[in-house]
């Protein structure tokens, strides 16, 4: 090991020693009070004589006036008795600030624990330190600073109650080291109690969350399976209706030209993929975690689907350039679907037309091209669409970091392509 390397493994230690410190002192903050305070199990009792009926944290404030109000008499009596028998001229106003200084952190340490800490290591620091009691420790500042350890430990991270807790040792060790057993007992005592009281709030609203997770799940599941209930009653119906009368219609006329049932047969395929297509989406909604465990279709299916593009009557030439290799998981389902709407709205539009798909495996993306010409004149009319089959194409594209374009050609075509970058998701 370097001398280097040591060095940086130093200051790293330092660093890592000093940041729970230098947060408790200066920089750090505690969590905001709760908006709701629920009366603890323990004192639920009082609802029996009618103050546990009272808004918990109204009553807190009140307890924490009145002790801070017997924290400044009793400091005040005593530093009066001490001091100024032993030095009549000292002037009363001073202890009387000495005593308010002891005070003020247990009416701050609700809504700022740690400022209120800090001002009563400050305010101890100066009162025990000029001697002015013969005992080592002021009971006033002692109480003040163990209810402001108790409300840091609370409402503070585990790593400025540490810090907090080592200083106010380190305090009690430096100002009076024969009692310093007895401080370290004391002082760990409120951080104890605070820490469990902090855990358990924690533990609760996870388990609020958790909850809360749950009722949104099963409120997502419910809504999934009438949307599954919904499209089985409707589409999956008329589906069915399509391809049944797409077999029947050969039987009730018998001198149907092979054309029309060739035509027939296709239609009756097509529904019974779009079936298959629609059960499997169904068992997607009714699932409870939305896992498609059937096999998704991908570029490997690509002749089936041009295939059925030219039983619909379309002339369609694919070209497929590059080396084919097997793309990351998504890119051939995303692919698929992309050249699959893309030939459905040349079908809808431009019924007839001569289509063009390119399918190029480049080193760096998948480039796609969907190229349609104009409909013959005197074809059949286009049929009207929902409308959201481009912006299918784009959120698809988009979700594998790709781009997609949509726009009509010179001749009087359109024409669709997309990238689908090989390292978009690592390059992220």
């Amino acid at each position: 090991m370097t001398s280097e390397e040591t060095d940086g493994g130093l200051r790293d230690t330092l660093r890592r020693l000093t940041r729970p410190v230098t947060a408790a002192v200066v920089t750090g903050a505690a969590d905001p009070p709760p908006e709701r305070r629920e009366w603890p199990y323990g004192l639920r009792w009082t609802r029996r004589l009618g103050i546990g009926r009272l808004p918990y944290g109204a009553v807190n404030v009140v307890v924490d006036i009145v002790i801070a109000l017997f924290i400044l008499g009793g400091t005040y009596s005593l530093l009066s008795d001490e001091v100024l028998e032993r030095r009549p001229d000292y002037s009363p106003m001073t202890l009387l600030a000495g005593a308010v200084a002891l005070a003020v952190p247990v009416l701050l340490r609700d809504r700022h624990p740690l400022g209120a800490w800090r001002f009563a290591m400050v305010a101890m620091a100066a009162v025990s330190g000029n001697g002015w009691v013969p005992d080592p420790w002021v009971p006033g500042g002692v109480i003040a600073t163990l209810l402001c350890l108790y409300s840091l430990a609370v409402r503070c991270s585990r790593e400025i109650m540490f810090a907090a807790g080592a200083i106010t040792i380190a305090g009690a060790w430096s100002l009076h080291p024969p009692t310093g057993v007895g401080a370290t007992v004391l002082i760990l005592v409120p951080l104890l109690f605070g820490f469990v009281v902090r855990e358990r709030r924690i533990a609760r609203r996870e388990l609020a969350e958790q909850e809360r997770r749950h009722q949104e799940a099963e409120a997502v599941l419910t809504e999934r399976q009438r949307i599954a209930r919904e499209l089985h009653d409707v589409v999956a119906h008329h589906m069915s209706m399509i391809a049944i009368q797409a077999e029947a219609a050969p039987y009730a006329e018998p001198t149907m030209p092979d054309r029309t049932r060739s035509d027939l047969a296709q239609i009756r395929a097509t529904a019974l993929d779009a079936l298959t297509e629609m059960r499997r989406v169904l068992g997607v909604l009714r699932s409870e975690d939305g896992a498609e465990t059937a096999p998704q279709p991908d570029l490997d299916r690509l002749d089936d689907l041009l295939a059925n593009a030219r039983g619909a009557g379309l002339t369609v030439r694919a070209e497929v350039t590059g080396e084919p290799t097997a793309p990351p998981p998504g890119y051939g389902l995303t692919a698929f679907r992309i050249v699959q709407e893309a030939l459905s709205n040349a079908m809808r539009h431009a019924p007839g037309s001569h289509v063009d798909v390119q399918v190029h495996y480049g080193r760096d993306a998948l480039r796609l091209g969907v190229v349609n010409g104009a409909p013959p004149r005197g074809g059949p009319s286009s049929t009207p669409g929902g409308g959201h089959g481009l912006i299918g194409m784009r959120e698809r594209a988009a979700m594998l970091g790709g781009d997609l374009t949509a726009e009509p050609t010179p001749e009087g075509g359109f024409a669709v392509t997309a990238r689908l970058p090989w390292n978009a998701k690592e390059d992220g």
